[in-house]
């Protein structure tokens, strides 16, 4: 495990905002920079101390920018897949995976990822 390296945090930005009815899909990429925007400014509660976060969007949320703090990865397909590609590349790292969807936790758990549900970035 690097000790030095930040918590990495992905998070399934189709699964976060989706877990809430507010009318996200009248515009699903102005619900994911809203995400994006409140990772960038109260990071992961109760995670203290330096964290890389990363909010994978896909399909119409896609052409959502970084900002300071959240980096955004565009998954090119699926997002699940993609979450799992970047938890297999992050091998050896702490890595915490927000979602709900049950088939993702369990792939990522698989690969050594912690795993948590959407309450943990969304009030």
């Amino acid at each position: 495990m690097d000790a030095e390296a930040p918590l990495l945090v992905i998070v399934d930005a189709a699964n976060v905002v989706g877990s809430v009815p507010d009318g996200w899909w009248r515009d699903r990429r102005g619900a994911a920079e809203r995400l994006r925007d409140r990772l960038a400014a109260d990071g992961v509660p109760g995670h203290e101390g330096p964290v890389e976060l990363v909010l994978v969007v896909e399909g119409a949320a896609r052409g959502v920018e970084s900002v300071p703090g959240v980096r955004v990865d565009a998954a090119p397909g699926s997002g699940d897949d993609r979450m799992v590609e970047l938890v297999a590349e992050a091998a050896g790292r702490r890595v915490l995976v927000v979602t709900a969807d049950r088939e993702l936790r369990r792939r990522v758990m698989e690969l050594g990822a912690e795993v948590a549900g959407p309450r943990t970035v969304r009030p």
